[in-house]
């Protein structure tokens, strides 16, 4: 395998099985595979010998350490979750008045003027909004969870429209990651879901991995 784009980073890199630190970096890279976020790629001696890993052909005397393969992750003193963060990822939360309404099969289930719109790289603007401006009575809350290594953690809600059941079609954190904190308890819906009306415009819904 050869990587798409191998960048430095100056962060402290930690993987600990239970109280043992396995691997321990200060001069790891990261590794594109993708083109939708990187992995570490760590020196040779910074790697526990009894942990399994790969190579990669354009970067000599580095090694892979699969995420699973360790309990936590840490840069520096914080737990990273899900996957490594990339540089070149941001998150902006801004408080705005636009007006926002959600349709789901022709029937409006959130209608606001105070959303919170969440810009993520390469994501379209996600558009989270107070429970009080949603129509909860449609939604059922479901057992899936996901996670975001710059979000946390999600859970989810399913919308239900005269007996038509659209599932995990809603998601929010109960208790974000700091750099998200603005969307704690909000709610959000699919914009490639849902029918969307911005400031009295129709929204297209965007193509995503999550269409």
């Amino acid at each position: 395998m050869e990587l798409l784009r191998i960048e430095p980073t100056g962060k402290w890199i930690r993987g600990m099985i239970g109280d043992r630190v396995v691997v321990d970096s200060r001069a790891a890279k990261l590794g594109w595979e993708h083109q939708y976020y990187p992995w570490w790629y760590f020196p040779v001696a910074d790697v526990d010998a009894s942990l399994a890993t790969t190579t990669a052909a354009n970067l000599a005397e580095h090694v892979k350490v699969d995420w699973n393969a360790v309990d936590r992750w840490l840069e520096e003193d914080e737990e990273v979750i899900i996957h490594p963060r990339s540089p070149f990822a941001r998150i902006d939360c801004l408080q705005s008045s636009r007006h926002v309404v959600v349709s789901v099969a022709g029937t409006v289930v959130a209608d606001s003027s105070r959303p919170t719109i969440l810009f993520e790289t390469g994501l379209p603007p996600r558009y989270y909004l107070p429970k009080a401006d949603v129509r909860m009575d449609l939604l059922s809350p479901t057992p899936t969870s996901t996670g975001c290594p710059y979000k946390g953690f999600a859970r989810y809600w399913s919308v239900a429209i005269d007996g038509e059941l659209y599932e995990d079609l809603v998601w929010g954190y109960d208790d974000p990651l700091p750099e998200s904190a603005p969307v704690k308890e909000l709610v959000c819906f699919y914009n490639e879901k849902i029918d969307l009306v911005v400031d009295g415009d129709p929204e297209w819904r965007p193509v995503t991995p999550f269409s």
